[in-house]
């Protein structure tokens, strides 16, 4: 992979140069876009775009498109909703789905929608908290400060969540404030095989011919909700050199760790993580030749695994490049040699990067325990997640908000219990195949007579134990979750269900281990990247973007093609292409209603393009806008090059990949006849009736 690299944009040593940054609202280089695109956004139009964009809760971005609650984001974004409402008589992941009326509209099972109204500098409050505090003492009054700060934002309302979101690795703490949304229903979506079009090859490439669109509505009190703050359609879209913001959540970004965090990541976690979704794509790709229902209720499963697998060869792949690396030391050993240049910095800062890199080295002796007893590893399925969170919640919740596991603490309850008691279908082949898969790769990787693996297995295998606790647990039913946690720890200590009592079982081990992590990991090496944070703060200043941390950003950049091994790609791709680019088979099989489109559609059109906008993952879904607040793309993947960009960002070669907006309305009106979501972007636009109409589902 060939890349470009700047060191000082790579570490975020100096203020960031060209396009790069994924950068908060409260700290956008609006100069800076003014200096290069000759546009300066104020506070108010920032504003806009931040309650215009929203969150989906559990990894995606979307965006208000209509005064009345509708949503747009991809089709792979709402996949789990999609996959949750098919039956194995209606797949609307293969068919499509269309709600011809408001009343057709479906709701999600487990769907939730944020918007962000609010922002809070909470620094000082948790600087004054901890100061002078190390090790256990420090993380353990971090966790109890941050979980007040929360409670107190969200004060019991259910319509509200408070998240206090780390920013620059600890130099400074944001509180946000979001509109909560959890009544959310499908509207529209297209056929898997135009939205995930050329499949797991065209993954993270450029030309591509997609349309991963999806549109939902948010709903209070059974009603559609009302929205102002939402982005009307651009009538024009997307053309080259054309201004673009992209407004989303980017995932995560590694740019601001230190040379032995990285090193961690390289030499250790990201191989094992590379051999471990290995493994499982291929237990899931045998589980899908079973036949088509089991097929059906893998592929969204598949499609994640695939998905993370790519992206995290391409991570590597960045990491491994030597001159890339190199920078990233060099950029490092300059800053911690203008620290040590100032007695007074190098009192407070110095001895920060070898402390992480000690705490790296503990890590080490604890990855495979913390990867298999409590990250998910090795007691893998749906089902053992939620019986662990009952047997959780029953121990934390008597506990004060402060002291208890983050994930229980009082603003995190209402989407806690949303996922526990969503009816979402749970489906025991697959349980019992993923359970099977964790438990044989816990006894391989921690051995046989590890403690742990034999207190869980016995004398039965994994096979064995995975086929006994699915089939007896009574957790499917959501009614019998909702009983257990309402009975709290004496209804869950005697419970008799399998897979409660197997989450029992494990459960004290699990603790000790996530204990000894926190303790004499986690803590080090938050208090410490506080430090370097701090000393970057003092030495550069503060006109840099913070790592991504799935809390929302803005990027700009603009719409613009890129050299690929000596040859030019063109930044904009046209629908004709998609039938040039059509086989006839998987992936690259057009769905029949385009198949039959193909001589009204309009092939001039826009199908997709690429930006200079720096993103990661957690930004799909994210709108494109223009200055104006227009839509004129939607947001569903970034090139391979960008994949290196969690390290770093090479404005030569890093591209957003985006819908064009034009592509969208030429497949809602003449492919799907979707005539009342039309109506909705473009108000007045479905008076002359669609050329066509074959809608989906």
């Amino acid at each position: 992979m060939k890349r470009l690299v700047v060191i000082a944009a790579l570490v975020g040593a100096a203020p960031a140069l060209a396009d790069e940054g994924m950068w908060t609202y409260n700290n956008f280089p609006a100069a800076k876009v003014k200096e290069k695109y000759g546009f300066q956004p104020d506070q108010q139009w920032l504003d806009k775009l931040r309650l215009g964009a929203v969150r989906l809760a559990g990894g995606c971005s979307a965006s208000f498109v209509s005064p009345d609650g509708l949503v747009m984001t991809n089709h792979h974004c709402a996949r789990g909703c999609i996959e949750q409402l098919s039956t194995a008589k209606q797949d609307y992941l293969a068919n499509g789905f269309y709600a011809k009326t408001q009343g057709e509209e479906k709701q999600c099972p487990a769907m939730e929608v944020n918007q962000l109204v609010e922002i809070t500098d909470v620094t000082e409050q948790l600087n004054k908290a901890t100061a002078s505090l190390t090790g256990k003492q420090y993380s353990d009054t971090l966790k109890a400060e941050m979980s007040k700060l929360e409670k107190a934002c969200s004060n019991g309302d259910d319509k509200v969540r408070c998240d206090l979101v780390t920013l620059y690795q600890g130099g400074k703490y944001n509180l946000y404030k979001y509109r909560r949304f959890q009544d959310v229903r499908l509207v529209f979506a297209p056929e898997h095989a135009i939205a995930f079009f050329g499949g797991d090859p065209d993954n993270f490439e450029f030309p591509r011919y997609d349309l991963d669109v999806t549109f939902v509505r948010v709903y209070q009190d059974k009603q559609p909700v009302k929205t102002p703050d939402y982005f009307k359609w651009s009538e024009h879209g997307a053309k080259e050199n054309d201004l673009t913001f992209v407004a989303g959540n980017p995932g995560r970004t590694s740019r601001g760790l230190t040379v032995a965090e990285l090193e961690y990541t390289r030499d250790v976690s990201m191989p094992k993580t590379l051999m471990y979704l290995s493994e499982l794509r291929g237990m899931l790709t045998e589980f899908q030749k079973r036949g088509p229902e089991q097929k059906r209720i893998s592929s969204n499963l598949l499609f994640g695994v695939e998905n993370g697998l790519k992206a995290s060869k391409g991570r590597h792949e960045a990491l491994l490049d030597k001159k890339f690396f190199a920078s990233k030391v060099a950029a490092e050993q300059e800053l911690r040699k203008k620290v040590d240049a100032n007695p007074e910095l190098k009192k407070k800062y110095a001895a920060a990067w070898d402390e992480i890199a000690k705490a790296e080295a503990q890590l080490l002796t604890l990855r495979k325990d913390l990867n298999y007893l409590e990250q998910g590893n090795g007691l893998s399925s749906s089902l053992f997640h939620t019986a662990r969170a009952l047997v959780r919640a029953a121990d934390e919740l008597p506990k004060d908000n402060g002291q208890r596991l983050r994930e229980f603490n009082d603003a995190n309850l209402t989407a806690l219990k949303a996922q526990l008691f969503s009816p979402a279908p749970i489906y025991a082949e697959l349980e019992i195949a993923r359970l099977t898969f964790g438990l044989t790769k816990m006894r391989e990787e921690l051995g046989a007579k590890h403690p742990f693996v034999k207190k869980v297995l016995g004398k039965e295998s994994p096979a064995q134990v995975a086929t006994r606790v699915v089939k007896g647990t009574k957790l499917f039913d959501p009614k019998a979750r909702q009983a257990l946690w309402d009975g709290g720890k004496k209804a869950v200590d005697a419970s008799k269900d399998p897979m409660v009592q197997l989450a029992l079982l494990a459960d004290p081990d699990s603790r000790a281990i996530r204990k000894k992590f926190e303790d004499e990991v986690e803590s080090v090496i938050k208090k410490n990247s506080e430090l370097v944070a701090k000393a970057k703060f003092d030495i550069y200043g503060t006109s840099q973007y913070p790592d991504a941390t799935f809390s929302p950003r803005v990027s700009f950049g603009s719409v613009k093609g890129y050299m690929d091994e000596g040859q030019q790609v063109a930044p904009i791709t046209q629908m004709s292409g998609t039938f040039e680019h059509a086989t006839g088979q998987d992936p690259y099989a057009l769905p029949k209603s385009w198949v039959k489109s193909e001589k009204v559609i309009t092939g001039s059109t826009p199908m997709n393009f690429v930006t200079t906008n720096d993103i990661i993952g957690g930004n799909s879904g994210s709108p494109v806008v223009n200055k104006n607040h227009e839509v004129v793309g939607l947001v569903f993947d970034g090139n391979i090059q960008s994949l290196g960009g969690e390290y770093g960002f090479d404005e030569s070669v890093n591209r957003t990949v985006a819908v064009h907006s034009d592509a969208i309305i030429e497949a809602l009106q003449k492919v799907y006849g979707a005539t009342r979501v039309l109506e909705e972007l473009r108000p007045g636009s479905t008076k002359v009736p669609p050329v066509k109409a074959n809608p989906a589902g």
